[in-house]
């Protein structure tokens, strides 16, 4: 299999340098283009080429989710997964609405962070484990659900999309509703299908923007 196409966006140099560094060492990344803030990444992805773009979110000039927003907005464009110190609650929601694949706080550990870009690789969303359950508390205070939208959806396939907006991977979501690891990924194709988004990510955030995880 060829290599995930790396981007990092970071202002602090000797962290931006430190995950090259890092990163670079596992055996199925590898480092495309680095950036210190939003704007200079813009300029540069065509270049890139990247398939995952680790994302800042407070950086001086454009910051981390005006830069995903544009990201996001292209066709085709790479996955962001944002990596910051900040969980604030702020930060976290407007980075998803822009289209985040994935929030992961700097204190991940690095095995931790390389499987969470082969996630967001493959079409998964991730979030860090400190800040899934307030994740999910917003959502619960959220807005009425649009019947004409949920109603597509089956009792499994709304189950499964609960699962995969608290970070289960198919395996996981398998295990937890005894079905094959198969079955839930087709479950999945038909939520992507129903909802009319293009992968897990879009679909989660609908899930969470409309108050759907409490069904």
């Amino acid at each position: 299999m060829s290599p995930i196409r790396l981007a990092i966006v970071e202002d602090q140099t000797l962290v931006r340098e430190g995950l090259a560094s890092l990163l670079s060492l596992v055996h199925d990344l590898v480092i495309v283009g680095k950036a210190a803030d939003g704007a200079e990444a813009l300029a540069q992805l065509e270049a890139w080429g990247a398939d995952v773009i680790l994302m800042d979110v407070r950086m001086p000039g454009m910051n981390g989710v005006a830069a995903t927003r544009q990201i996001c907005a292209r066709v085709p464009c790479p996955r962001v997964l944002m990596l910051t110190t900040f969980d604030d609650d702020a930060y976290i929601f407007e980075a998803l609405r822009a289209g985040a694949a994935g929030y992961l706080l700097k204190n991940a550990d690095p095995d931790y962070l390389a499987a969470a870009i082969r996630a967001v690789h493959a079409g998964q969303a991730v979030l860090d484990p400190a800040v899934t359950p307030r994740v999910v508390r917003q959502a619960l205070r959220g807005e009425a659900q649009p019947a004409h939208q949920i109603e597509q959806l089956t009792v499994r396939e709304r189950a499964v999309l609960r699962l995969l907006a608290q970070g289960g991977t198919n395996a996981e979501i398998g295990q937890h509703l005894a079905l094959s690891e198969g079955t839930v990924k087709n479950h999945v194709s038909h939520i992507l299908a129903k909802l009319n988004v293009p992968d897990r990510a879009h679909a989660i955030r609908i899930a969470l923007e409309w108050n759907w995880l409490h069904e």
